[in-house]
This record gives C-alpha cells, sequence and structure tokens, in this order.
C-alpha cells in the first residue's frame, strides 16, 4: 500500500468515527404505545363514526367559533390581520371570513385564526388552559377547503383538533405547567389541535400522522409574555393566528410527500424532554374514542373574560327571582378567587374590566357584544355612577374550588335588601351547557351586524346541517361578505 493509498484509508476512517456520534441521531425510533395509538386514531378519524351528541356538540362549537371570527374582523386584531393579507398574503382560493378575499391556505388560517381571539368571545377548554376553537377551525376550514372535503369530514377534523391539542396539554401538566413553565399552553395546544385537524381533512395514514406531529413540535412555541399585550393583537396572534397557521402548515408539508422522525414523543430529545419533563404520556391516549373533549370545552353565553361569566350569570339569575331597577342599587359586592379576581380587576379593556360589565349588567339587564367592546361607554356618567356601587373581593377561600371559578354575587338594595347568588357552574360549562337557541341567539348578535339578516340565516341553517353539505367549498361564500 502506497503512502497516497495509506493517507486516503486513514481519512476515511477519520470521517467514519467522526461520524459515529450522528450516527445515533440516524438511528430509527421505536415507536411508542402512546404514539402508536395516537397516530391510528388520528388515520381513521376521518371515517370514524361519531356519537350524535358530539355532532352536535362540534356544531355548537363551529358556529361559535365562526361568530367569533365574524365579530373580531371589525375589532383592532381584525383589522391588523386584514392589512397584513393586503400587503404581504400569498394568492390562493381559500376564504378569509368576513371580507371578500381569497388566500393561500396558511395565510387564511392565520388571519381566521387572528380574528377568532380578537377579543374573548371563544370557547375555552378548563384542564389544558387552552382556547381550542381560534386554533383548530380555522384550520380545519383552510384545510377542507384545499382537499375539497365534505362536511362530515370537517366535523370529524375539528373533534379531532379538539381531542389532540387539549390531551397534549393535559399530558405536560394542564394550568400547572401553564402557570409555572413561562410558555403558553393556549398556543401549544392549538397547534396540535390545528395540525391534527388539517391532517385529517388530507386523509393521512398513520405513519404520516406521526410526521405531522414531528413538524408541529417543531413549530410549537409561544411564551407567556402575551399577557402583557395592551391591544390583544399579539394574544391573537399566540392563542389562534400562529397556532392554525403552524398546523395547516405541518399537515401540507406531509401531504406533499416530506417525511419525518418516526416519534417525537420519545427518544433522543424528544418534546416532552424539551417541554415537560414530568409529563404523563398516558394522558394522550386516555379514553381517546370514548371522551370527546369538545364536550368538555366551554361556550361562553356572555362575549366577556371567562372570570366575568359567573357574575353575569348570577344578576341574570338574582334579576329573574326578584325584579329590581337600576336606581334602586346601593351597592354591589363580587367575590372571586383571588388571581381569577386579578384578571378582571378595572382592566382599560372593557370586555375584561369585571367593574365595568356588571354595571352594564345590571343597567341593560343584558351584557351585549356591542356594550362589551364601547370604550367610550366606560367613561359615561351612568356606567361611572353604577361602577362607583361596584366592589371586587379577591376571597381567598374560594381558592379550594380551583379550577372551578366559583363567583359570588350579593346586591344590596336601598330599602336594605341583599340579593345574593353563587354560581359554581357557568352557564355554557359541561356541567350547565346552553342549548342550541342559546348558542344560536349568540351568534345572532355577533354576526347580524356584518353579515345581515338574511346570510346570517343561512349560515346557521348550513352549519347546523353541515352533514348534509358535499363540499366544504360551499360554505365559504356564506362567510364572505357580499
Amino acid at each position: 500500500m502506497n503512502r497516497r493509498k495509506m493517507l486516503r484509508v486513514s481519512a476515511m476512517g477519520s470521517f467514519i468515527l467522526n461520524l459515529a456520534p450522528f450516527s445515533v441521531f440516524a438511528q430509527k425510533t421505536s415507536i411508542s404505545l402512546e404514539m402508536e395509538v395516537l397516530s391510528n386514531y388520528m388515520a381513521e378519524a376521518s371515517r370514524k363514526i361519531l356519537p350524535d351528541d358530539v355532532i352536535e356538540h362540534t356544531k355548537h362549537h363551529l358556529m361559535d367559533t365562526l361568530a367569533a371570527i365574524i365579530s373580531g374582523s371589525k375589532l383592532l386584531p381584525g383589522k391588523a390581520a386584514f392589512k397584513y393579507i393586503n400587503l404581504h398574503a400569498a394568492k390562493g382560493g381559500r376564504t378569509v371570513i368576513a371580507s371578500n378575499k381569497l388566500v393561500g391556505a396558511a395565510d387564511a388560517a392565520l388571519v381566521n385564526g387572528v380574528m377568532g381571539h380578537a377579543d374573548e368571545t371563544d370557547d375555552s377548554h378548563g384542564r389544558s388552559r387552552s382556547h381550542p376553537g381560534c386554533a383548530v377551525v380555522p384550520a380545519a376550514l383552510a384545510a377542507a377547503e384545499e382537499f375539497n372535503v365534505n362536511g362530515m369530514c370537517l366535523l370529524r377534523s375539528i373533534a379531532l383538533g379538539y381531542d389532540v391539542g387539549t390531551r397534549l396539554l393535559m399530558a405536560m401538566g394542564g394550568p400547572k405547567f401553564s402557570y409555572s413553565s413561562h410558555k403558553s399552553s393556549h398556543s401549544i395546544a392549538g397547534t396540535f389541535g390545528a395540525a391534527a385537524s388539517a391532517a385529517c381533512t388530507a386523509n393521512l395514514n398513520a405513519e404520516q400522522m406521526r410526521w405531522v406531529l414531528d413538524y408541529t413540535a417543531q413549530q410549537s412555541s409561544g411564551i407567556a409574555a402575551w399577557g402583557r399585550d395592551t391591544d390583544h393583537i399579539e394574544k391573537a396572534f399566540v392563542f389562534g393566528g400562529m397556532p392554525a397557521r403552524n398546523g395547516v402548515t405541518s399537515a401540507l408539508l406531509v401531504q406533499s410527500g416530506w417525511n419525518g422522525i418516526d416519534d417525537v414523543f420519545s427518544g433522543a430529545d424528544n418534546f416532552f424532554l424539551a417541554y415537560a419533563p414530568e409529563a404523563n404520556k398516558e394522558i394522550l391516549i386516555e379514553k381517546l374514542g370514548e371522551r370527546f373533549e369538545i364536550t368538555q370545552t366551554d361556550i361562553k353565553k356572555w362575549t366577556v373574560g371567562s372570570p366575568i361569566q359567573g357574575p353575569l350569570d348570577a344578576i341574570e339569575i338574582i334579576r329573574s327571582r326578584h325584579a329590581f331597577d337600576a336606581n334602586q342599587v346601593q351597592k354591589i359586592v363580587v367575590r372571586l378567587e383571588p388571581s381569577v379576581a386579578k384578571v378582571v380587576d378595572n382592566r382599560e379593556m372593557p370586555d375584561i374590566c369585571l367593574q365595568y360589565m356588571v354595571s352594564v349588567m345590571v343597567l341593560d339587564r343584558t351584557a351585549t357584544f356591542k356594550a362589551a367592546h364601547d370604550i367610550e361607554r366606560m367613561r359615561s356618567s351612568d356606567v361611572l355612577n353604577m361602577r362607583a356601587k361596584v366592589q371586587l373581593i379577591a376571597d381567598e377561600q374560594l381558592s379550594q374550588f380551583l379550577p372551578v371559578r366559583v363567583a359570588i354575587v350579593e346586591i344590596t338594595l336601598d330599602s336594605g335588601e341583599k340579593l345574593t347568588e353563587r354560581v359554581e357552574a357557568v352557564r355554557g360549562t359541561p356541567r350547565n351547557p346552553m342549548t342550541k337557541s342559546e348558542v344560536v341567539d349568540k351568534c345572532m348578535d355577533l354576526i347580524v351586524p356584518i353579515l345581515g339578516l338574511p346570510k346570517s340565516r343561512q349560515l346557521i341553517n348550513t352549519v347546523y346541517s353541515i352533514e348534509n353539505l358535499a363540499s366544504v367549498q360551499k360554505l365559504g361564500p356564506l362567510l364572505q361578505l357580499n
């Protein structure tokens, strides 16, 4: 062997030795039980027969989220979303709701997601501390249009998104993870839920579903700094727009032929090691196919922040038993758990200001979307006079009931009579669900001012019979302006 050949062999040996550490990462990862069950379930979801009550719940959440998007189009985050579309969106044929524009699927999901959480109108899931609808529905709709599926497939994809996103966060620790990690549970749950929904409409097999979860893990992001956002634009992006866009992107990448690692939830440098080392992965598949998380998700009766729901319910209940006029009120005391009270105590935004919304509820005998977003009215004399009578008490005794947010309201009249109500099951929660007529009434309040009465009625009728829709693409024109 001459010197040149010896050098070549030596160099090749060094090259192989240098590669050795990296070969560990190239090895095929064995698939965990949780990933096996979850990916197979996801692959079968587009054909899986859903129970009747799950179908009904899914229609409610679809309609509720569409109404949140439509109403959100007129708020500051919605205006910001339209500005982005006008300047930078990719051309395409997917629906931008409450507009006359069509864009690419990822951009449609982004903008519709931002509008879906433009304020506090959308649904929420307590055990995962997430808002599933504002991410899942925009992603499902954009992907359903992209792959031209029928209405039943859309419903199944939405139900799947709620199951996957919320279970992932519950496995990570739910509210405990959200409050202690500085990461945004809302964006993480939304991204995985959106990806599952979009992938369902693409009719991917189990292996491809595992790759979708891989790319979704790589895109999962968001930190709790959104809590400092004063205009709700960043919050809308973190909760709805970014997760919806990222979820659609994961599905489109894999559907176009990309592959990935087989189990991002197990093995070296896996998702849970990076985000929540103490996670309980078994929760990913706990009662999967038996307990549908969309039935465990709240729909807000009132278009205000969650901590204000109970107090408004209490005032409505008190008034149903004992009629009184606003001018008879001497004092209103509201008791909430301290961490809950802090969220809504004299905030600048009307829909998350307890003192303002309680005043409106007493003055108007209801709390409309318009009133919940009327900044000028916060400075009106009648509201200011009533706000002076509202006292919010952070009650430590209510901490024992968390995550249930107990609200106690006591109204003292000029006569000295005290009217009290304690709300432990807010209207719209699984323990006290809204009826279809209540959901429709809420949605009509949100969408009629924008779409008009005839189209609003047509949209609601279409959503509640969507299993008969041969193509989701027929839904788009009902969501847009003439």
